[in-house]
């Protein structure tokens, strides 16, 4: 299990994928396009020549072949606003706040230790003023790179499970995890955003189109219910599309970063303790793109389905079977002092 940490498959793997992202964002985005100017010709009446159905289509397409290169130019500036602040953007949305060794001694010191002893390049520190027990890595080269831990995760966990968090989050930047995090939430947060907006429109403005279509065509009107059903099929694609990237990111991520925790720390048993204590206790407030890069997600829609974490549970019993791990009662998270009893069972090693 410890020679997961820097996994060159998983790292060419997340790397294949980034370049599958950007490459397909251009393709979505035109079909996105284009989806909105039918649902606008059908809303509004508006076609050109004779054929009342394939009109809609037709007007679309000349529209599309006059704006494609304005929608690139628009995508454009967002990755290069995304790419510029997206720091401050995460930040804003999670309240995080950039710390100095002289402010957190003893969190510093431990992710500089581990930086030390593995020649990894120090990334920054922050931190999250909530009672949630969670933390996540962000960034997209090394220079800005950074990893967050709350408060709540401080003050519950002791070192060498705070270590180890820290540990977990090194191997997410190590694994270019973050980098293809980063660059998905970008991308969906795009489609997000215009298919909200679209259907908003859809919402506020249907009546008064309604009547205008009927005044302007009645025979047009057949065409125009099939352009609209055609577009927000169309957008429905886009945004499904958009949605699966996000839970088709490798949940195996996961275990290769409590893997690299334990090849760190060379502590498999402060990595399943610290998780024990995350368990049930790390809501927080933060935008669902945000908590995808979080240690634990616990708002998962459609219980493991679309989970974009596997459970607490398997990681356990993972680093239990292949990392030697001893599994306690569970510790409880709100009640420190109270020692974990050993279970009386014998582990998976026997």
């Amino acid at each position: 299990m410890g020679a997961a940490y820097g996994l060159q498959t998983h790292i060419w793997n997340n790397n294949w994928k980034t370049v599958l992202l950007m490459a397909g964002f251009p393709i979505l985005l035109l079909l996105l396009t284009y989806a909105l100017f039918l649902l606008f010709a059908g809303l509004t009446g508006t076609y050109v020549g004779n054929d009342p159905v394939a009109g809609y289509f037709i007007w679309a397409s000349d529209a599309l072949a006059q704006a494609w290169p304005f929608a690139l130019i628009g995508a454009a500036v967002w990755f290069a606003i995304a790419y510029l602040f997206y720091q401050g953007i995460i930040d804003a949305a999670t309240g995080a706040r950039k710390v100095e060794r002289r402010e957190e001694p003893k969190l510093y010191n431990l992710l500089e230790n581990l930086c030390i002893s593995r020649g990894i390049t120090m990334p920054a520190l922050r931190i999250m003023e909530t009672d949630g027990l969670n933390a996540f890595a962000t960034g997209l080269h090394k220079g800005q790179y950074s990893i967050t831990v709350t408060r709540g995760l401080m003050n519950t966990l002791n070192d060498e499970e705070l270590e180890a968090v820290l540990a977990h989050e090194l191997t997410h930047i190590r694994n270019a995890d973050v980098r293809l995090l980063v660059i998905a939430v970008v991308f969906v947060g795009i489609f997000s955003f215009i298919g909200e907006m679209a259907f908003r429109g859809l919402w506020h403005t249907g009546g008064g189109a309604s009547s205008r279509r009927s005044s302007s065509s009645r025979e047009g009107g057949g065409g125009a219910i099939i352009a609209i059903i055609a577009a927000l099929a169309m957008i429905a694609v886009a945004y499904a599309l958009a949605i699966v990237i996000r839970f088709a990111l490798s949940r195996r991520r996961e275990y290769l970063a409590d893997a690299g925790a334990v090849e760190l720390t060379k502590n498999p048993d402060a990595m399943i303790t610290a998780l024990q204590k995350i368990s049930g206790n790390a809501a927080v407030n933060a935008p669902s793109e945000v908590r995808e890069m979080f240690i634990e997600n616990p708002h998962s829609d459609f219980a493991s389905l679309f989970a974009t974490h596997p459970p607490i549970a398997k990681r356990i019993e993972a680093l239990a079977k292949f990392a030697g791990g001893r599994v306690a009662a569970p510790v409880e998270a709100p009640a420190p002092s109270v020692a974990p009893t050993p279970s009386g069972k014998p582990g998976p090693w026997g």
